[in-house]
């Protein structure tokens, strides 16, 4: 059975990486029940309101499967919130999660919508060289959620799919077309849960190639 390892919360803080310098990047896990509405996670923050969050990008989610190459690579063990991610999952398959379908998590209802782009901020938190490169060449971004019924959500709670999407076009495909496939990209367009910024990149591609 899915389940959900950690749910992790975090505040902005200085930091010495990005334009604004400053960042809520570093998730912490939080004990007990955690009410998960529209705009996030309850006692989340959020730095860069202009590139994340709002009520596409609420929640971040990444498969504590998917840690397991960074492990091995880091030579380090990695917790929960290691990437930033609000919820880390055991059992799920996010990489092969269809971009629209919707999760049953706890008491809440969350759709996958976006996937997460490397910056300069994530690569500034990780401090690996060429971080961006490393992250986007593994291919593995993780997936943002909209919060479709809000809901305390605590560790330890079961993940379903509580509906899936009539198409092929996952979070590894959305990656792939956001950053190193464009071409991709149009295929995605008649997804019509698509989240704000991915639906921005694919109505420029368009605009561009007509």
């Amino acid at each position: 059975m899915a389940t959900l390892e950690a749910i992790s919360t975090g505040t902005t803080r200085p930091g010495r990486h990005g334009v604004l310098k400053r960042t809520a990047i570093d998730k912490r896990p939080v004990e007990g029940a955690v009410r998960i509405e529209p705009l996030g996670v309850t006692g989340d923050q959020i730095a860069d309101l202009k590139h994340h969050g709002g009520f596409d990008q609420a929640v971040y989610a990444f498969a504590r499967e998917d840690y397991s190459h960074w492990e091995v690579e880091l030579g380090r063990p990695l917790a929960a919130g290691s990437f930033g991610e609000n919820l880390t999952t055991i059992g799920v398959d996010v990489q092969g999660a269809r971009i629209g379908e919707r999760w049953q998590v706890g008491a809440c209802l969350l759709e996958v919508t976006d996937v997460r782009i490397p910056c300069s901020t994530f690569a500034g938190f990780v401090d690996e060289p060429d971080w961006v490169r490393r992250f986007t060449a593994n291919g593995v971004p993780g997936a943002y959620l909209r919060v479709i019924e809000p809901g305390e959500v605590a560790a330890g709670d079961g993940i379903t799919i509580a509906e899936t999407r009539p198409h092929d076009l996952t979070v590894g495909y959305a990656f792939l077309a956001a950053t190193t496939r464009p071409e991709l990209l149009p295929a995605l367009a008649a997804e019509e849960r698509l989240g704000r910024m991915l639906r921005g990149r694919v109505d420029k591609y368009l605009t561009r190639n007509r």
